[in-house]
């Protein structure tokens, strides 16, 4: 799939997206000068916008970079005006542009769109997108409150995920698909006509079979060994013991925690929680653009969760 990505910051979605095989970027947009240098240092080809409100007002270089693709647009839009953390102006505020945001969905009507901000969204402004997206746009429209412990992260990081799919332009849609299901067909049917000849060709040849089999050995141990942290077989295993709060980080991480809390009575504190955000050390010498690199990361997304998604859409579009 082609993929817009909005508020793009260090990349979080298309590098989630690819890992799952999804989509690749085609274009990414914003506003730090910082940000924009990682994109460009880690997606040299992919061009990037500036400015969202640009962009809205003249959506046609969205619409070129997609083509008749299917198409994923993506957004952390700023979480100033919904944030715990500040003033929560909500729509007063001069950073907030999902109206800018929803303006590029009206113009170009992506397949998918996915949105992340923080939980403060929850009580403000949330409303307001769900039924812009449902009620205006007729996108089918589901949210998820997760974190990066759900990954199994040592740290909370919750955030909301909004994840619509566009269900009016039914008709464009089921013409990609079935487009889609008769090359995958026409795929199969070469693949099967090509694996019969050889068969016929190498019968005789034992070598060949071995060949075959050390090849497809190998191609599994590449696949796994470059497989990212975090894969689906560790977001899947809901039934892991990792994923309960007794287990999750076992003694070692259990006796951290004792040494970094003590008590007023300088005695040790235990805690099974897990801290609000990952500890990265903010005072720290001679390290180069470092406000810039704490700003990244705290505006970034989790990617091992872009990943998540993007193998569900995968599996969707697929079926």
């Amino acid at each position: 799939m082609a993929h817009v990505d909005l508020c793009s910051g260090i990349g979080g979605f298309a590098l989630g997206f690819e890992w799952a095989e999804l989509s690749k970027p085609v274009l990414f947009c914003d506003i730090e000068p910082w940000s924009r240098q990682i994109l460009a240092k880690h997606w040299p080809d992919v061009p990037i916008a500036e400015d969202v409100k640009e962009l809205a007002n003249d959506p046609t270089r969205i619409i070129h970079a997609i083509g008749d693709r299917p198409s994923i647009l993506t957004a952390g839009y700023p979480c100033q005006p919904f944030s715990q953390a500040g003033q929560r102006r909500g729509s007063e505020d001069d950073r907030h542009i999902w109206p800018e945001i929803f303006s590029i969905v009206q113009q170009v009507r992506p397949d998918w769109l996915i949105c992340e901000n923080v939980s403060g969204h929850i009580t403000m402004g949330l409303d307001e997108v769900l039924s812009d997206l449902a009620d205006k746009a007729n996108y089918a429209v589901q949210t998820f409150h997760l974190g990066a412990v759900s990954v199994d992260a040592r740290h909370r990081r919750m955030r909301i995920w909004i994840v619509a799919r566009n269900v009016a332009d039914a008709d464009i849609i089921n013409r990609r698909a079935v487009k889609k299901s008769k090359q995958s067909k026409a795929r199969t049917w070469r693949q099967s006509l090509s694996n019969s000849s050889s068969d016929v060709a190498n019968a005789e040849s034992n070598r060949t079979g071995k060949s075959r089999h050390a090849h497809k050995t190998e191609g599994s141990k590449e696949s796994s060994a470059t497989q990212p942290h975090g894969s689906s077989a560790d977001v899947a295993d809901a039934q892991s013991k990792r994923l309960e709060d007794d287990g999750r980080r076992g003694e070692l991480g259990r006796e951290r925690d004792r040494r970094r809390m003590p008590t007023q009575s300088g005695g040790e504190k235990r805690s099974n929680t897990w801290k609000p955000e990952p500890p990265v050390g903010r005072v720290a010498n001679g390290i180069p653009r470092r406000v810039d690199r704490l700003k990244g990361l705290g505006n970034a997304i989790v990617p091992q969760i872009a990943m998540r998604i993007g193998q569900t859409i995968k599996a969707v579009e697929d079926a």
